[in-house]
């Protein structure tokens, strides 16, 4: 047998939970074919058959909670052996008295028969080479159970729907219907840390208003040059990173964070990118962002994106960070308090563009303007600093080239 296990996780990954079977027992499997993906608080991990041959069993079934390195399936090599023995060999198979051949049973069929007193004679075999399944089982002890129907039954109205975690109830005018569904660990983990980080820092928020005009005039003039030039596309997300790593050299208590009565500080810059997934919200991180150019930026961003729906970014790729960045406005958000990312001391929130009249020279004008929204840690980030920081963003922004003069 070739066993199936758990992934080796982070050291901070203490458990795990199995989603769903792609393959069913009895069922040939191809190297490398996905037989289940495994989610655990900050990634989904895909778990590929490691050779050819049929599925044997299943240890673990689905939603099952499992840790490190444990075993979960074993395969049979030999495609012509699909039901051969498990982890145990089985116990000596009954014998039929009318026919003298073994009745062919999986475990979990086995132990129901021996619980309920089955004669599996009468159980017709839904599995390979008729062999009788533990639903082939339940099925019989249904049919049992089910009362005799009537000579000439009425016409019933079909059952209503029942519910399910993914499809909509069908139900009457004025009815009130609840569903309780387990959150995701992702979802679990990311509540924990949101409790936390308001439970353990001291936050604060203060704002400041963006012209993005420069910037987006900027953009419109390279943007076609620049996607021939590096196979990206230029967006924004590259100018706001820039303008951070700006800021946080400036100000470097941002970048730093409180353990104990120590304050670390980094001096380099990695910077997390709020993600939303449908899965939800994951943070990758890009490494040291001052010597990144700005279309590696805008790759880096632009995988991060496509990985993060299909559940691909590696746990290396969500941990570490001193600094992040979260784009509410590509969801039409106005404004908002971001919640700091623990243990990082600050995270700078953008939201959407809106052309508003602002007033230029003594004449009133209209802009793309932007709300900005610094989040921090008030324990080591004086409000000077933190208003200070978001002003150097802003400037940096305003005038682009004070980016690549360093001034």
């Amino acid at each position: 047998m070739i066993e199936v296990k758990v992934p080796v996780l982070a050291e901070s990954i203490a458990e795990a939970t199995l989603l769903e079977w792609k393959k069913q027992a009895g069922e040939a499997v191809s190297k490398d074919e996905l037989l289940i993906e495994i989610e655990t608080d900050k990634v989904v991990l895909e778990v590929l058959a490691p050779s050819d041959g049929v599925m044997s069993e299943i240890v673990q079934g689905d939603g099952a909670t499992v840790t490190s390195d444990e075993l979960i399936a074993l395969i049979h090599p030999n495609g012509a052996e699909s039901t051969a023995p498990s982890r145990e060999k089985l116990a000596a198979e009954p014998q039929s008295e009318a026919t003298g051949e073994a009745a062919s049973l999986s475990p979990a069929a086995r132990k129901l028969v021996e619980q309920h007193d089955v004669d599996v004679l009468a159980v017709t075999g839904s599995g390979r080479d008729g062999r009788i399944t533990k639903e082939d089982i339940v099925k019989h002890l249904d049919a049992a159970k089910a009362p005799a129907p009537a000579a000439e039954p009425a016409a019933a109205p079909p059952p209503p729907a029942k519910p399910t975690p993914s499809a909509p109830l069908v139900t009457s005018p004025g009815e009130r219907i609840e569903r309780r569904e387990p959150m995701s660990r992702l979802r679990q983990r990311v509540a924990e840390r949101l409790v936390e980080a308001q439970q353990n820092a001291a936050i604060l928020t203060t704002f400041n208003e963006l012209n993005m005009a420069p910037v987006m005039s900027l953009r419109s003039r390279y943007k076609e040059l620049f996607a021939k030039t590096h196979d990206a596309k230029l967006g924004f997300m590259s100018f706001f990173a820039k303008a951070a790593v700006v800021a946080l050299k400036r100000f470097p208590a941002v970048n730093a964070y409180l353990d104990g009565t120590d304050i670390v500080y980094h001096d380099y810059y990695d910077i997390g990118i709020a993600v939303g997934s449908t899965r939800g919200l994951v943070v990758p991180v890009l490494r040291n962002v001052d010597q990144m150019s700005f279309a590696d930026i805008e790759a880096s961003i632009a995988d991060f994106g496509v990985r993060a729906q299909s559940g691909g970014l590696g746990l290396d790729e969500l941990t570490g960070g001193t600094f992040t960045l979260s784009n509410g406005g590509v969801f039409g958000s106005m404004l908002s308090t971001p919640i700091l990312n623990p243990p990082q001391s600050g995270i700078l929130g953008m939201h959407n563009t809106t052309e508003r009249p602002i007033v230029e020279d003594g004449e009133i004008v209209i802009r793309p303007m932007m709300y900005l929204a610094l989040s921090y840690d008030h324990r080591i980030i004086d409000g000077r600093e933190a208003v200070q920081f978001l002003v150097t963003i802003k400037e940096a922004l305003e005038d682009p080239g004070r980016m690549l003069l360093e001034v």
